[in-house]
């Protein structure tokens, strides 16, 4: 079975969009002790699963940016987008993605027996608290960056209930951010 992994950037108050201190949390991501390891793990992803929000902010720049890193990634693998308004989901020049209909727990879960690698969550921290709530991210592997947004979408907004889960790997880099993975208890 294919597994899940939600990748996240946070603040330490817990952000994950966090436009008052982009360009600070850019600056400390932009290397190879935080790139790296991120990268890896991408290429164990064969697609990727987006919600609404962020589909649309990325579909806007990923398909002609010439940050090759990510979006040679990103451009390739298939995706899958979480909504219940959009019909389509083009991607520039590169195949569109699919938009799962229905339910999506279902969806989700049809996703994961198929063959392939694993499928990566990036951005999207309602579809990321929804899918784990669900019992159907693996691992929830967290950025933490040291630094406080003040105001911004959070990662656990929603009204769910307790979720304990176990620590997989953690490391904390040169200039301070947190690289922690978790996995269900």
């Amino acid at each position: 079975m294919r597994k899940i992994v939600a990748h996240t950037i946070l603040t330490l108050d817990g952000a994950a969009h966090f436009d008052a201190v982009a360009d600070i949390i850019g600056e400390l991501r932009g290397t190879p002790e935080v790139l790296d390891p991120f990268f890896t793990r991408c290429a164990q992803e064969d697609a990727m699963l987006l919600g609404r929000v962020t589909y649309e902010e990325w579909a806007q720049d990923w398909p002609t940016s010439d940050f090759a890193a990510f979006a040679d990634h990103i451009n390739s693998v298939e995706k899958y987008v979480a909504s219940t308004t959009l019909t389509e989901a083009p991607w520039g020049d590169f195949p569109p993605a699919t938009v799962l209909t229905g339910d999506l727990t279902s969806a989700v879960a049809e996703l994961k027996v198929r063959d392939g690698a694993n499928i990566g969550i990036h951005g999207s921290p309602t579809l990321t608290e929804h899918l784990l709530h669900a019992g159907l991210v693996d691992e929830l592997r967290l950025e933490i960056y040291p630094v406080v947004a003040g105001s911004g979408a959070r990662l656990f907004g929603g009204d769910q209930p307790s979720l304990r889960l176990r620590l997989i790997d953690a490391r904390t880099t040169s200039n301070g951010v947190l690289i922690a993975s978790y996995g269900r208890s």
